[in-house]
């Protein structure tokens, strides 16, 4: 004899969201000013990850903001690699170009600029600390 039919019974009907939907969603998470718990319950969401399952699929969010163990695999490491690889030059060569600013300004006004930069940094942090 089959039980089965009584237990289903039981079980709430699975509920179907359209890609319009998610996407609608995710787009209203990513614009701000309301929670993934806020949307969930704005739209009847059923699910704890519903919503950032959605916004790996559909939205801007990186996969690298993700523990490794809950990470989607990449489909091209090496590709990733290669762009990270092309910010970090691009970020030396920056860090270089200040570098350079700053020993020609010192040269220029005959002062440590940096130097400057961190006691006005300090004294501005002790007046919004008052």
């Amino acid at each position: 004899m089959d039980y089965s039919y009584g237990r289903s019974l039981c079980k709430p009907p699975l509920k179907y969201y359209s890609e319009q939907f998610k996407k609608q969603v995710v787009r209203e998470f990513e614009r701000g000013g309301i929670t993934k718990n806020a949307l969930q319950r704005k739209y009847g969401i059923k699910g704890k990850s519903e919503v950032l399952k959605w916004c790996r699929k559909y939205g801007s969010l990186a996969d690298y903001s993700l523990p490794a163990k809950n990470r989607p695999l990449m489909k091209d490491p090496q590709k990733r690699i290669r762009e990270l690889e092309e910010k970090l030059k691009h970020a030396e060569l920056k860090i270089k170009v200040y570098d350079k600013l700053i020993e020609v300004t010192n040269r220029e006004l005959d002062a440590d600029v940096l130097k400057k930069i961190e006691a006005e940094l300090s004294r501005s942090l002790h007046q919004k600390n008052k």
